[in-house]
């Protein structure tokens, strides 16, 4: 696949798609796939990275062609603490010496301040202290709201407010997760405040929206219920030109013997319904 291709629909993978594999086997799917970055996480069950020095990873991953979009994870970023503060500083450490351009702030999803007024003042805190931090590593960071009922902040109306409540236009960005918004109920959509796409499909009819969990995020194809090309082309349409990050988390797609042939298939669907 010629990146001039894939440009046109910049895709990359977050490391869920494939969390077997090493950072280096995964950095070879990506380039192989023609993606334009990747996205790290420090929530597998082994240490970021296997434990290799981020310098290293981020010189393969520019070796590579590739960006380190982002390195996720800071959870419960807006249950505030000192701890919080230390735990974000440690990440910032390393996204800064491997390259990385931003790190993910994962919001509190344990049905505690799920009130838009909560969810807004949680998050502005959390948001207010955090931002004077990524200034000095100048990093961004890729904010996500969650879909389900239970999350502290679950629609893009109320992180956009906070965005620019605390002046954070340009450090702080939000995660389109297609899975999540249409667990939201859909909503407004802020082109100019997205810094990442993520994807997956959902392919069980029987399931409720409510229903719906990580286990079920599958790669998208033509039997899709969340509307991933239609939310994509709705995006591009509307100004957004940035990656596109797989982020299936469904056990058979992990398992896959084959991830790229499934990957590009995928792909091909995708971009054949989005660049129509």
């Amino acid at each position: 696949m010629s990146r001039g291709i894939s440009t046109m629909l910049p895709f990359a993978l977050n490391h869920m798609t494939t969390p077997n594999l090493g950072w280096r086997a995964f950095l070879d799917l990506a380039q192989s796939l023609g993606c334009v970055g990747v996205e790290f996480r420090n929530d597998f069950n082994k240490p970021l990275f296997g434990g290799t020095d981020p310098a290293e990873v981020g010189a393969a991953a520019r070796a590579a062609g590739l960006r380190i979009l982002a390195l996720a994870e800071v959870k419960m970023f807006n249950d505030w603490s000192e701890a919080k503060r230390a735990e974000a500083d440690a990440l910032m450490k390393i996204a800064k010496a491997c390259g990385a351009e931003a790190i993910s702030l994962i919001p509190r999803n344990d049905n505690v301040a799920t009130d838009r007024a909560e969810s807004r003042r949680v998050t502005e805190i959390a948001l207010r202290e955090l931002l004077p931090m990524l200034q000095s590593y100048g990093l961004k960071a890729m904010v996500e709201p969650l879909g389900f009922e239970v999350c502290s902040l679950r629609y893009k109306d109320v992180l956009a407010e906070v965005i620019t409540a605390v002046g954070g236009t340009g450090t702080y960005f939000i995660v389109h997760d297609t899975f999540h918004h249409a667990l939201a109920g859909g909503g407004p959509i802020y082109p100019e405040l997205t810094g990442i796409v993520h994807v997956s499909g959902v392919v069980d009819a029987q399931l409720y929206v409510n229903d719906m969990r990580d286990p079920h995020r599958v790669l998208v194809d033509a039997d899709d219920l969340l509307g991933n090309v239609a939310q994509i082309r709705a995006l591009r349409r509307a100004g957004y030109k940035g990656a596109v990050s797989y982020e299936p988390f469904a056990k058979s797609v992990h398992d896959l013997a084959q991830p790229k042939v499934a990957l590009e298939a995928s792909m091909q669907f995708i971009r054949a319904g989005v660049l129509a």
